[in-house]
């Protein structure tokens, strides 16, 4: 009998046993709030710091769509904001230029958030990433750093993803994979054995640290990925693997001759 890999038909994140979409974003919720004060310490000390490295680097893949002041830029899940931040390096600092848009629905992550965008041409907005307060192909570029996988439902993500995106708008979704191979062995024992252990101890919340483990196990590798990027719509799917396939960035694009529906 062949046992497949739950991450094959996974549809979304599942925290806590929770057995419906509408437990599941609860949880995630709930979760997030609680471990807020301690998430940006948590993440650079868990990731050596080379999680730094890794918005950077995906940011500046779109500095030539946030050049122009323009365009319209949505960090989805953009948690404490550290992804928001890297795109405003790439963005010009005319006085018209259009504000990043900073979305999350954790109230105490996104308020950490705004600690950082004061004085910056950054809009936080409090929203649901599966029910966004914006109009169709209204935004030029969506990104999601390490946020994506926790949505409930992944399908009805990307479909609200390319609802909101223009025409020739782009998506960029950064998040963690399961390496294979002696990497992944490597990977494996630091990020179920070590990883939630000293994530538990920084946050005070062990829980949260061992979804973490699961939500990447969990979350579609990226062949499974590009399929539901080109089942929802998008065109020319890519993956571009960091830090030997730890994580990686999934770039996409809204067909020209795509109408958004309401």
């Amino acid at each position: 009998m062949t046992v497949i890999p739950e991450h094959e038909f996974s549809t979304g994140a599942r925290p806590g046993g929770a057995t419906t979409e509408q437990a599941a974003a609860a949880n995630v919720q709930q979760m997030f709030d609680t471990i807020a004060p301690t998430y940006d310490r948590a993440n650079h000390l868990l990731s050596v710091g080379i999680d730094r490295s890794w918005w950077a680097r995906a940011a500046k893949i779109f500095r030539p769509i946030l050049q122009s002041p323009e365009t319209v830029a949505l960090d989805l899940c953009c948690g404490t904001g550290d992804m928001t931040m890297a795109l405003l390096k790439n963005r010009p600092t005319a006085t018209n230029a259009a504000p990043i848009l900073a979305v999350d629905f954790s109230h105490k992550m996104l308020l950490l958030g705004q600690q950082k965008f004061a004085g910056h041409n950054i809009l936080p907005i409090e929203a649901d990433a599966l029910h966004l307060p914006i109009a169709n192909a209204a935004v030029d570029l969506v990104t999601s750093a390490f946020g994506f996988r926790n949505l409930a439902n992944y399908e009805e993500g990307l479909a609200e993803i390319l609802r909101v995106l223009r025409p020739g708008g782009q998506l960029g979704i950064l998040e963690c994979n399961q390496p294979e191979g002696l990497t992944g062995a490597i990977y494996n024992i630091y990020f179920k054995t070590i990883l939630p252990r000293l994530g538990g101890l920084i946050s005070g919340n062990a829980t949260a640290y061992s979804y973490l483990n699961s939500s990447v196990y969990r979350f579609p590798r990226p062949p499974r990925m590009i399929e539901l990027l080109r089942k929802a719509g998008f065109a020319n799917p890519t993956w571009t693997g960091y830090t030997f396939g730890a994580v990686g960035l999934y770039h996409a694009v809204k067909p020209a001759g795509h109408a958004s529906n309401s």
